[in-house]
């Protein structure tokens, strides 16, 4: 046999001669490849197919159903309740009965007409807001013939060649309806045509409450036995907030949304973006809104059948109960010493323009609210009305005054512009073409600390040059180094004055930053006449003090329970203590602040007595200089001193501290001097009724 050629390819690139592939074998080769390939992707096939068909199974069983389901919800869920620290009940709900209508389709006036009725034979429903518009409107609806006759072949002749409008039609019908067809219709009637009109009021689609207070509860089941024949009249029950201790810290718990109004139209986009509907009853307000994810309840899910009933799917219940850091009896009590303490100042001279005070009692340690109120007093007629103005304690910024001299010493020690111990004479300062800068008297010699105890002015002074390192010439010009603002503004932040304090309330004012950098201004600033703070931020800035520098984060909210009856037992979530920064100084120098505060309510300082000594306090008081608007004008016009407090006990151990601010205490537009002392009684007050609760 004859031997087939074989032919070999030269490689010019490598130099050899090249073998040629045997085709079988790459074919052989290339389809083992692509059979492996195959085996590969079926198994991986048969794999995810186990996975859905047997391990996931019921996942996508679960998918499929729910895309098959007609699913509706029931009415709003009772929202949870809302305790104090020591388990007493706030807030809780009560079932408010309504009856309520919503259209249905191909129903006619008459139809409507017959079904307020009806309605109106089952229910007593005060019909005295039926104004005249409306009646005429029900007789016109009830007499369409005489109606059209009211209307001259003339006009409708102008209606016909349209240059009347029905609208215009119709109002001649109104008009023209006299007082004695109108006086036929009795109380019957006008109870009918009332229902009508709130049968028909706002869009056609929209639900309609037609009674909600006051339902006995034979009307109620009377109109529940009858729901087959009032087509769309139906019955439930909606649920109120019920606020067990009345006013007391009611604005700061919230509001909350009506059942009939559903989401308020300016948190639409907040709470859809949540996955709410737009007719769910929601916190539109504080700690209401702030904790509405707790507090909202789950409703009623049901299934439509194919029959039109519906099945029970998932059951609601009622929203988380939350429990508050604020002791209520405390809360009311301090609001009571408040509101007597305003009208007892309002009989003091120079106090025209003094209505409101603040407190807060807090934990330092903790960041706990235990009590905080803000009162207001309006003149009216010949006597005073009483308002809730709590809020203000977080959005009402004031001039703050001396209260912050701790945190103007700590700026001077950090900076080397004053040293433990020094010794400054009290004398006035002034800057040439500037009013002269006083204590509020003249003190003499004093050092760092009783430059506290007395509330030296000048001894501030000093250290704001030194800080901005200027030279100081009796009423020579001054020049100041402009970053010494923002020294003191930096050192200040780590107080809490002039930031957040991140209290768990969705608004907080920020107060009032001065832009001015003029060099009396640094002067200012550092005796608290320049920058304005909210009561909240003093709460923080003494807290941080009493708490060695940790500067605690306030809040409210303590923990949260799910619901139960009656009892809290199981617990979702506790908030922890936040420290927020620690102050950036050295021990030595905060000793020496808290021991300037300790002095200052012993004999001789300025808040002697403010608290009784006997709980070993340590604070500081303040006066300040603010102006107000007294005419609404727009103007500034009238300054004002205002009185501000700050304290914690005991100083050893500091377990509380105490806020009290009344701005607007005086005037001097009389050419009198005279200073109401309400924020020292409220301070010993307020104090002293901590101590009786937490002895």
């Amino acid at each position: 046999m004859k031997k087939k050629k074989i032919i070999k390819t030269y490689n010019t690139k490598y130099n050899y001669y090249k073998q040629p592939k045997n085709i079988k074998d790459v074919i052989e080769k290339r389809y083992n490849i692509m059979i492996s390939i195959i085996i590969m992707v079926m198994v991986l096939l048969l794999i995810n197919l186990f996975y859905v068909q047997v391990i996931n199974k019921q996942v996508y069983v679960t998918k499929l159903t729910q895309l098959n389901q007609n699913i509706i919800y029931g009415d709003t869920a009772p929202r949870g309740r809302i305790y104090d620290c020591n388990g007493r009940l706030i807030v809780d709900n009560k079932a408010i009965k309504v009856i309520y209508y919503k259209k249905e389709s191909k129903v006619t006036t008459k139809d409507e007409v017959a079904l307020a009725y009806k309605l109106g034979s089952l229910i007593d429903l005060d019909f005295t807001k039926l104004n005249d518009q409306n009646l005429r409107n029900f007789w016109l609806i009830n007499n369409e013939d005489l109606g059209n006759k009211k209307v001259t072949a003339d006009e409708w002749q102008q209606y016909e060649e349209r240059k009347l409008t029905s609208d215009r039609i119709k109002k001649l019908k109104l008009d023209r309806i006299t007082d004695l067809e109108l006086g036929e219709y009795n109380d019957v009637d006008k109870e009918a045509a009332y229902i009508y009109f709130l049968m028909n009021k706002g869009y056609s689609y929209d639900e309609k409450i037609i009674k909600k207070d006051y339902i006995s509860d034979k009307e109620y089941a009377k109109v529940s036995e009858n729901i087959d024949v009032l087509k769309g009249v139906n019955t439930r029950l909606d649920w109120e907030r019920d606020y067990l201790y009345g006013d007391a810290f009611r604005t700061i718990l919230g509001s909350v949304s009506s059942t009939e109004s559903g989401i308020p139209l300016e948190l639409k986009d907040y709470y859809l973006s949540k996955g709410y509907s737009l007719d769910d009853q929601v916190g539109t307000s504080y700690l209401e809104y702030t904790y509405d994810h707790y507090l909202k309840g789950i409703k009623n899910k049901y299934e439509v059948l194919k029959d039109g009933s519906y099945r029970l799917i998932e059951e609601g219940k009622r929203g988380n109960d939350i429990v508050l850091t604020i002791d209520m009896e405390l809360q009311l009590a301090i609001e009571k010493i408040i509101i007597a303490e305003l009208l007892s100042a309002k009989k003091e001279p120079n106090t025209e323009y003094y209505n409101r005070s603040f407190v807060i009692i807090s934990n330092p340690k903790t960041g706990e609210i235990l009590a905080m109120a803000g009162k207001q007093i309006v003149r009216k007629d010949n006597d005073y009305e009483v308002y809730d103005y709590t809020p203000g304690v977080i959005t009402s910024p004031v001039v703050a005054g001396s209260v912050i001299k701790g945190a103007s010493h700590i700026v001077g020690y950090n900076t080397g512009a004053l040293k433990i111990g020094e010794v400054r004479d009290d004398a006035c300062i002034k800057i040439q073409n500037t009013p002269i800068k006083c204590s509020w008297m003249y003190l003499g010699s004093v050092n760092d600390l009783t430059a506290l105890t007395q509330s030296s002015n000048t001894f501030q002074f000093h250290t704001a040059i030194k800080v901005g390192k200027g030279n100081y010439q009796y009423n020579r010009p001054l020049v100041i180094n402009k970053d010494a603002f923002k020294i003191y503004r930096d050192t200040f932040s780590e107080f809490g004055l002039g930031i957040k304090t991140g209290i768990d309330l969705p608004v907080e004012s920020l107060g009032y930053k001065g832009n001015n950098t003029l060099p009396g201004y640094i002067l200012d600033f550092s005796i608290g006449q320049y920058d304005t703070y909210t009561p909240i931020q003093l709460s923080q800035y003494i807290g941080t003090i009493a708490n060695n520098g940790y500067r605690m984060q306030p809040y409210l909210l303590k923990s949260v329970y799910q619901p139960s009856d009656g009892s809290l037992s199981n617990l979702l979530y506790e908030t922890k203590p936040n420290v927020l920064n620690k102050i950036n100084t050295k021990d030595e120098y905060l000793k020496r602040v808290q021991l300037g505060f300790k002095t200052v309510l012993e004999p001789y300082g300025t808040g002697y007595y403010y608290v009784d000594p006997a709980f070993n306090p340590a604070g500081k008081t303040g006066t300040s200089q603010s102006f107000i608007d007294t005419n609404n004008d727009g103007v500034v016009d009238t300054e004002t001193i205002t009185h501000n407090f700050v304290a914690y006990a005991p100083y050893d151990n500091p377990s509380v501290t105490f806020t009290i601010v009344s701005p607007d205490i005086s005037h001097r537009n009389t050419g009198s001097y005279y200073q109401s002392n309400v924020n020292s009684r409220l301070a010993y007050q307020v104090s002293k009724k901590y101590f009786q609760f937490y002895k």
